[in-house]
């Protein structure tokens, strides 16, 4: 593959719900532009974005995965990402390495919570965007419906850049609304215009020139005065449109029918901007603290971000960058300033899916992969050593959905842990640590679907079969009044004796304030060199629970009084006392166990909403607010970790998977009495049994 400089490259993601055809019309691209020379199918695995063993077998797309191909002497890089809404880092990271968006809609259904979601993205970023109205070819595709919606629910203004020639399994090709031409067919050949349709071109080309004439004062006044404008100054004043937010134009596609993907192709490229078009991207000098605008592209300063991190099982760890200043060269050295450590670069690669082209170096505004970086993460910013920069890195969805895992043998012990954090850098939706409480391995990550993902990839990538089981709930215990209690440790039986006596009084303490340890002895009664050791069996018993087994928290524990032996008392037998003289005052002060709260924040179609709150409502849940727009609705609640596990689940089959919600941790609450009871009593069996 030749080189590009900034004014040839255009960097594209393609956003969508789930099915709309993304995967289809990247590989209609593909075979358009003769990258390929058969176009492959999802349902048949032999796409080139979905490669990997989990999409063949699901047929859906799973990794965002760097298409580019060559058109009109330029290169546009597509990156397809995840539809389904499980992948969302997928999708961020694609929208952190693109310079514009194609957002695909399935023309039968239209606008979902999906569509919705990737849009906010887009604009989080201020991406120029397309949108692609695909699958005309099926049943029941409404090109005109989907149209009304796209306007209803962003209050934007679309602008149609073409009008589809034919219906469901008559469609069979577009009408260039610039040109006024119909292209009919795989190759888009010129054609005359159906006489049914000459209204419809008439009406929305008139939308278009308007739109376009608005761009700057001159087209405006020639437009307003009912001067003709070319056909240039319309794609220049579209262009202004397009990229400053104001205009969103949309297109006719069916990707598998390969109709309508020429002028896609062509759209992109005469509408979209380049690299070299946008504003220079600013970085940041962490020596001195400074922003510092890349400008002059390839005679920028070194600045690539790594958007994606692949761990392949035969080649190793790939990192995949776009360059934002600078040029990255085949076997050189970078610098990268997060962990203050230079990386050998070897061979440079070009990524067509798992294809990988070698290149001897990539330009500012390009996409390329490397292999087999020592300390580099998804995130991070390559630069010179001579001079550091940090580029802003991509800020990704918390994870929702938890599982505890372990190994099917122990065997795979030792391999759990450095295979998670590889999991983690490969995906960081995911997040993993060891639940002291619980004494779990727990796995989080945004659905059921991710999480079966990650129990595959740990197998067949790292060679680590493992279980998964519903988590724990990682319960707290403490107190509610103040109590004392005291303990006389005494041994006698042989050898050289214990004694120790201790009181202890304990007091709650507010939420979150964790442990004080006091010390009010006065007049010698314990020496004080006795301190520690009291509060170390403290401490322990702390760890362990007292009720039900899980961490105590939240209060004063008071020494206020005890006795020793100049003889027997020890280091050990103080830490005997100490425990059990906290045991005794916990039970005496009212315990209670407290439940993780979390905050909740759920968007569904407003037909559902009325099913969604009946549901909280049987979880304990407490509704915050709901607010609705444009069709949907949000609801925020707080409801206790506990009635939220398998949440994910439970949405996905109310609202018929257009449902999507986020969970944050809140605080801690107490435990309703009926079920501390239950709780409780579960505990001591699980204890007995062990």
């Amino acid at each position: 593959m030749k080189e590009y400089w900034m004014e040839q490259l255009r960097n594209v993601v393609l956003l969508s719900h789930s099915g709309a055809g993304k995967t289809s019309l990247a590989e209609a691209m593909l075979y358009d532009t003769g990258a390929i020379t058969r176009m492959g199918r999802v349902e048949e695995g032999t796409t080139v974005s979905d490669y990997d063993q989990e999409e063949v077998k699901r047929g859906i797309s799973l990794n965002l995965t760097p298409i580019p191909c060559e058109w009109q002497e330029c290169k546009i890089n597509l990156l397809d990402t995840p539809g389904y809404l499980d992948f969302l880092g997928e999708v961020k990271s694609g929208v952190r390495a693109a310079d514009a968006a194609v957002i695909v809609l399935d023309a039968v259904a239209g606008v979902e919570v999906g569509t919705e979601l990737v849009w906010k993205y887009a604009d989080e970023r201020e991406l120029p965007r397309l949108v692609v109205i695909n699958k005309l070819d099926r049943e029941n595709a409404d090109w005109e419906r989907v149209l009304t919606q796209l306007q209803e629910n962003f209050e934007l203004r679309f602008v149609p850049l073409q009008v589809p020639v034919g219906q469901e399994a008559n469609f069979r090709g577009v009408v260039d609304l610039l040109s006024q031409k119909a292209l009919i067919g795989e190759k888009g050949e010129p054609a005359e215009i159906p006489g049914e349709l000459m209204g419809d071109v008439e009406s929305y080309r008139e939308r278009l020139i308007e739109a376009a004439a608005e761009a700057d004062d001159e087209l405006l006044m020639k437009y307003l005065e009912e001067e003709k404008l070319t056909e240039e100054e319309i794609s220049r004043g579209l262009k202004s449109q397009i990229a400053s937010g104001a205009v969103v134009p949309v297109l006719c596609t069916s990707a598998t029918e390969n109709i309508g993907i020429v002028p896609l192709l062509d759209a992109i490229l005469t509408y979209l901007p380049s690299p070299a078009e946008l504003k220079p991207p600013v970085a940041t000098n962490p020596v001195l603290g400074e922003e510092e605008v890349l400008e002059g592209g390839d005679m920028a300063p070194l600045a690539a971000l790594v958007f994606k991190t692949l761990a392949d099982p035969y080649v190793g760890k790939i990192s995949y960058f776009r360059v934002f200043g600078g040029i990255m060269e085949s076997d050189s050295r970078v610098f990268n300033p997060r962990t203050h450590e230079e990386e050998r670069i070897s061979q440079l690669y070009i990524m067509r899916g798992k294809e990988q082209i070698p290149v001897d170096r990539v330009r500012a505004g390009d996409i390329g992969a490397v292999t087999r970086l020592s300390n580099t993460s998804t995130g991070d910013t390559l630069c010179d050593q001579s001079h550091p920069l940090l580029l802003p890195g991509i800020e990704f969805p918390k994870p929702v959905y938890s599982v505890a895992i372990e190994p099917k043998t122990r065997a795979d012990l030792p391999k759990i842990s450095p295979s998670l954090t590889r999991l983690v850098e490969e995906d960081p939706t995911f997040e993993w640590h060891q639940e002291p409480s619980t004494k779990q391995t727990i796995l989080s990550g945004m659905g059921d679907v991710h999480i079966n993902i990650a129990v595959q990839r740990l197998k067949n990538k790292f060679g680590v079969d493992v279980v998964t089981s519903v988590p724990k709930v990682p319960y707290r215990e403490t107190i509610t009044r103040t109590a004392t209690a005291r303990y006389r440790h005494k041994k006698q039986t042989g050898g050289a004796g214990q004694f120790a006596e201790v009181a202890l009084r304990v007091e709650p303490l507010p939420r979150g304030e964790g442990f004080q340890y006091e010390w009010e002895v006065f007049g010698g009664a314990i020496s004080s060199s006795f301190q520690p050791s009291i509060e170390k069996g403290i401490r322990q018993v702390m760890s362990q629970g007292v009720i039900a087994g899980y961490p105590v928290v939240d209060l004063l524990a008071a020494v206020y009084d005890g006795k020793e032996h100049p003889v027997d008392s020890k280091d050990i037998a103080f830490q005997i006392a100490g425990r059990e003289v906290f045991k005794r005052a916990v039970l005496e002060a009212g315990p209670v166990l407290l439940e993780p709260i979390m905050n909740v924040t759920i968007t569904v179609p407003e037909e559902y909403m009325g099913d969604v709150l009946g549901d909280l409502n049987t979880k304990r849940a407490r509704v915050q607010g709901m607010e609705q727009r444009r069709g949907l609705s949000t609801i925020t609640a707080q409801v206790p970790l506990a009635e939220m596990q398998r949440y994910a689940t439970d949405l996905r089959s109310i609202t018929q998977g257009r449902g999507i919600y986020s969970m944050t941790f809140s605080h801690y609450e107490e435990v309703p009495a009926y079920l501390a009871e239950q709780i409780i009593a579960q505990a001591k069996a699980e204890a007995e049994k062990s």
